[in-house]
């Protein structure tokens, strides 16, 4: 495989949070092993070298060649619990691979260029989807796909069926699911409110003119339907919106 990362794991005897705790005070990071089989064998790696050889991975999800007591495992890395505070990783779960047969897992989606819609008419990309599950061979297992956005324009969306992986790839997350849009920005939303708003309080301002008018048009009732009918006029303008 491409860019092998190898990771040298030891069998570790005893199990449970306490036993945890000591593997990592000596600088161990406690880690699973799930085999075909589906027994799990605990196991113990080292922290900074485990760190070093999954440094710049763009996904937690890596093939990597697991050497258990000197023996080698095609492995998924499958998650990396990491401490909520430091952000270091506290466990590791592997899982067994069979070479020769498909498996599934998860990709990192990357979105690369500047849409057209964000660089001349100033929308807003926004990425729904980070990641898809897929199914391929291991030896054809891909930590991140890239998606050339740069032909975006305002009001364009992407989804997982747009995805090309090729032949090799069977996408797992459905379809409708979306990816990635361009949109308005929040700004010119709230502009275009504005006028509404402004709208509303006119047509309120006419309406309490129409009100303070109707003592006038009483008066003016007694002078002369004119008048009056001049006043009915004044009361209907805020029902125009």
């Amino acid at each position: 495989m491409a860019n092998e990362i190898r990771i040298q794991a030891t069998a570790r005897k005893a199990n449970g949070s306490g036993e945890a705790r000591r593997v990592r005070r000596t600088g161990q990071l406690p880690a699973a092993l799930t085999r075909l089989s589906r027994t799990t064998e605990t196991l113990q790696i080292d922290s900074h070298g485990f760190m070093m050889a999954t440094r710049g991975q763009s996904s937690d999800q890596v093939l990597v060649v697991l050497e258990v007591e000197g023996q080698p495992v095609n492995a998924l890395l499958r998650e990396i619990q990491r401490d909520v505070i430091s952000g270091r990783p506290i466990h590791v779960d592997f899982g067994e691979v069979d070479m020769t047969k498909k498996m599934r897992a998860a990709v990192t989606i990357r979105l690369v260029g500047e849409p057209e819609g964000v660089r001349t008419e100033g929308g807003v990309l926004t990425q729904m989807t980070r990641e898809v599950v897929i199914e391929c061979l291991p030896a054809d297992f891909a930590e991140s796909f890239t998606v050339d956005i740069s032909g975006m324009k305002i009001g364009d969306s992407l989804t997982v069926a747009d995805l090309k992986l090729g032949d090799r790839y069977t996408l797992i997350t459905h379809g409708d699911v979306p990816l990635a849009a361009v949109v308005e920005p929040a700004a010119e939303e709230v502009a275009a409110e504005a006028p509404a708003e402004g709208a509303g309080a006119a047509a309120e301002g006419a309406a309490a003119d129409g009100k303070a008018a109707a003592p006038a048009a009483e008066g003016a009732a007694e002078k002369g339907g004119a008048a009056e009918k001049g006043a009915e006029k004044k009361g209907a303008a805020p029902a125009k919106k």
